[in-house]
Protein backbone atom coordinates (compact mmCIF):
# COMPACT_ATOMS: atom_id res chain seq x y z
CA UNK A 1 0.00 0.00 0.00
CA UNK A 2 1.49 3.46 -0.91
CA UNK A 3 1.63 6.14 1.55
CA UNK A 4 -0.93 8.10 -1.15
CA UNK A 5 -3.69 4.90 -0.32
CA UNK A 6 -2.94 5.73 3.42
CA UNK A 7 -3.34 9.47 3.55
CA UNK A 8 -6.77 9.36 1.52
CA UNK A 9 -8.11 6.46 3.84
CA UNK A 10 -7.17 8.39 7.01
CA UNK A 11 -8.82 11.91 5.14
CA UNK A 12 -11.88 9.52 4.20
CA UNK A 13 -12.11 8.27 7.47
CA UNK A 14 -12.07 11.79 8.97
CA UNK A 15 -14.81 13.21 6.29
CA UNK A 16 -16.72 10.07 7.15
CA UNK A 17 -16.62 11.66 10.61
CA UNK A 18 -16.74 15.12 10.18
CA UNK A 19 -19.38 14.94 7.52
CA UNK A 20 -22.38 12.63 9.91
CA UNK A 21 -21.91 15.04 12.27
CA UNK A 22 -22.28 18.37 10.32
CA UNK A 23 -25.32 16.68 9.13
CA UNK A 24 -26.63 15.43 12.41
CA UNK A 25 -25.96 18.80 14.51
CA UNK A 26 -25.48 21.98 12.11
CA UNK A 27 -27.82 21.29 9.39
CA UNK A 28 -32.12 21.90 10.47
CA UNK A 29 -33.52 21.24 7.20
CA UNK A 30 -37.01 19.21 7.83
CA UNK A 31 -36.12 16.78 4.60
CA UNK A 32 -33.06 15.25 7.10
CA UNK A 33 -34.72 12.61 8.99
CA UNK A 34 -35.68 8.88 9.48
CA UNK A 35 -32.47 6.53 10.07
CA UNK A 36 -29.50 7.42 8.36
CA UNK A 37 -25.71 6.81 8.15
CA UNK A 38 -22.67 8.09 5.98
CA UNK A 39 -21.60 3.81 5.30
CA UNK A 40 -18.22 5.23 3.60
CA UNK A 41 -16.84 7.91 1.90
CA UNK A 42 -14.05 7.66 -1.10
CA UNK A 43 -11.51 10.02 -1.76
CA UNK A 44 -9.62 10.92 -4.93
CA UNK A 45 -6.20 10.72 -5.65
CA UNK A 46 -5.95 14.07 -6.36
CA UNK A 47 -8.18 14.71 -3.45
CA UNK A 48 -10.23 16.75 -5.19
CA UNK A 49 -13.71 14.99 -4.32
CA UNK A 50 -14.93 13.18 -1.68
CA UNK A 51 -18.25 10.38 -2.39
CA UNK A 52 -20.30 10.54 0.35
CA UNK A 53 -22.26 7.00 0.57
CA UNK A 54 -25.50 7.84 2.21
CA UNK A 55 -27.59 4.39 3.30
CA UNK A 56 -31.26 5.34 4.09
CA UNK A 57 -33.43 2.73 6.25
CA UNK A 58 -37.02 4.43 4.53
CA UNK A 59 -37.19 3.99 0.98
CA UNK A 60 -39.82 7.02 1.23
CA UNK A 61 -37.53 9.39 3.19
CA UNK A 62 -34.28 8.47 0.78
CA UNK A 63 -35.40 11.40 -2.30
CA UNK A 64 -35.93 13.90 0.10
CA UNK A 65 -32.38 13.60 2.30
CA UNK A 66 -30.83 12.97 -0.78
CA UNK A 67 -32.30 16.46 -1.98
CA UNK A 68 -31.45 18.34 1.62
CA UNK A 69 -27.32 16.77 1.38
CA UNK A 70 -27.11 17.73 -2.25
CA UNK A 71 -28.45 21.11 -1.66
CA UNK A 72 -26.41 21.87 1.34
CA UNK A 73 -23.15 20.66 -0.14
CA UNK A 74 -21.58 24.11 0.02
CA UNK A 75 -22.42 24.53 3.60
CA UNK A 76 -21.44 21.25 4.42
CA UNK A 77 -17.97 21.91 2.61
CA UNK A 78 -17.41 25.44 3.94
CA UNK A 79 -17.93 23.56 7.75
CA UNK A 80 -15.26 20.71 7.06
CA UNK A 81 -12.70 23.52 5.81
CA UNK A 82 -13.28 25.12 9.35
CA UNK A 83 -13.07 21.34 11.15
CA UNK A 84 -10.08 19.97 9.41
CA UNK A 85 -7.00 20.69 8.66
CA UNK A 86 -6.16 19.94 5.40
CA UNK A 87 -4.55 22.29 2.44
CA UNK A 88 -7.73 21.71 0.36
CA UNK A 89 -11.00 20.32 1.18
CA UNK A 90 -12.25 18.21 -1.51
CA UNK A 91 -16.21 18.98 -3.03
CA UNK A 92 -18.47 16.94 -1.24
CA UNK A 93 -21.10 14.35 -3.30
CA UNK A 94 -23.61 12.42 -1.98
CA UNK A 95 -24.68 9.35 -3.22
CA UNK A 96 -27.31 7.09 -2.31
CA UNK A 97 -26.20 3.94 -0.89
CA UNK A 98 -28.69 0.81 -1.09
CA UNK A 99 -26.50 -2.16 -0.13
CA UNK A 100 -27.93 -1.77 3.86
CA UNK A 101 -31.67 -1.59 2.33
CA UNK A 102 -31.20 -3.85 0.20
CA UNK A 103 -29.67 -6.52 3.09
CA UNK A 104 -32.98 -5.72 5.09
CA UNK A 105 -35.34 -6.17 1.96
CA UNK A 106 -33.63 -10.12 1.44
CA UNK A 107 -33.78 -10.48 5.59
CA UNK A 108 -37.32 -9.33 5.31
CA UNK A 109 -37.90 -12.04 2.49
CA UNK A 110 -36.31 -14.95 4.05
CA UNK A 111 -37.83 -14.41 7.40
CA UNK A 112 -41.13 -14.80 5.17
CA UNK A 113 -39.94 -17.69 3.39
CA UNK A 114 -39.42 -19.66 6.47
CA UNK A 115 -42.46 -18.88 8.10
CA UNK A 116 -44.27 -20.06 4.91
CA UNK A 117 -41.80 -23.16 5.19
CA UNK A 118 -43.37 -23.86 8.93
CA UNK A 119 -46.65 -23.65 8.03
CA UNK A 120 -46.24 -25.89 5.05
CA UNK A 121 -45.44 -28.94 7.67
CA UNK A 122 -47.79 -31.52 8.81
Amino acid sequence: ETVGDERTDRLAEEIQREVDDIIRHELHDPRIGGTYSITRVEVTRDLRYAKCYVSVLEDELRDNLMAALDSARGYIRRALGKNMRVRYVPEILFVADRNIAYGVHIAKVLSEISKGDATDDP
